[in-house]
């Protein structure tokens, strides 16, 4: 056994765990935080992403000890005195979910988009969102949400097609 300490959405906690004990399983039955889903155990499908020190990780391919001394922030440790996030709300309000198993790794994948990339294209969020697979929704209602949380208020592609080649936004008027 070894012994690691984490703070897991503003909570820390300290465990002896095996070695080998994936973090996404430390995650969910460790700490119950079943928030965080495992789709493949094998890094293939982003449903377990979280973030770890500012990085965006998929849990089931990191070690719990490789958390030690780690910030982990989880979906569930988005949300902010029961109220949600403007992402989490988006996907909520732009349906960008079908089954939600998917859900909690594209709302941390996006979250770290719009960090790095606080007005993307649709272009932009569909690359970002590329470790992240969906068996339901065909993705245009999670892209959507992403660039309506981005400030975008419909969501909409127009104002992809106002950027000119440098990125900048073209001042001509774009109706959706």
């Amino acid at each position: 056994m070894t012994h690691i300490k984490v703070n897991v959405d503003g909570t820390t906690h300290e465990d002896d765990v095996e070695p080998r004990l994936l973090l996404a399983h430390y995650l969910r039955d460790r700490l119950g935080l079943t928030g965080t889903p495992i789709g493949c155990d094998t890094s293939n499908c982003g449903a377990c992403t979280v973030d770890l020190d500012g990085a965006t990780v998929k849990s089931c391919s990191v070690l719990a000890v490789q958390a030690d001394g780690c910030a982990v922030t989880t979906v569930q440790g988005l949300a902010r005195d029961g109220e949600f996030t403007a992402l989490q709300r988006a996907f909520h309000e732009q349906h960008g979910l079908q089954c939600g198993y998917c859900t909690p790794g594209m709302i941390m994948a996006a979250r770290d988009l719009l960090r790095e990339n606080p007005h993307p294209t649709s272009d932009e969020v569909r690359h970002a969102l590329e470790g992240n697979l969906c068996r339901c929704t065909g993705y245009q209602n999670i892209v959507r949400a992403v660039l309506a949380a981005s400030g975008r208020q419909d969501g909409s592609e127009a104002a992809d097609r106002a950027r000119d080649a440098s990125g900048q936004q073209v001042t001509e008027e774009v109706t959706a």
